[in-house]
């Protein structure tokens, strides 16, 4: 239909060019040509409360103390957590904690030993 390239986010094919952006109507996903292309590994990259990188496996530590949701306890700072895994939505980390079970942390609360 147009000699403009495809959404890169939702593969629509009515983008216009605006300037030198490419514009998608449908999700108003705005990229340039020379941008590259994000791919599932890049969006999935967690990162802890200093900027290191995160992944399965890692041992961390609690930076702050967290109300745990449902329960009167707390999990004190500097508790830590070994063998994390990690997954993706608000709760990026999946793990075990001694004394409290199965429980999801925001990488934002941890950081990496």
């Amino acid at each position: 239909m147009s000699e403009w390239p495809n959404c890169p986010k939702c593969n629509s094919e009515y983008t216009y060019e605006d300037g030198s952006l490419f514009v998608c109507p449908e999700c108003a996903h705005e990229w340039t040509t020379n941008a590259p292309t994000e791919t599932a590994e890049e969006e999935n990259v967690v990162r802890d409360s200093n900027g290191n990188l995160l992944a399965d496996g890692d041992s961390v530590s609690v930076i702050k103390d967290l109300k745990v949701k449902g329960s009167s306890s707390v999990l004190k700072m500097g508790t830590k957590v070994k063998n994390i895994r990690l997954v993706e939505g608000d709760h990026d980390i999946d793990c075990k904690i001694d004394g409290f079970g199965a429980m999801k942390l925001k990488s934002e609360f941890v950081k990496k030993i």
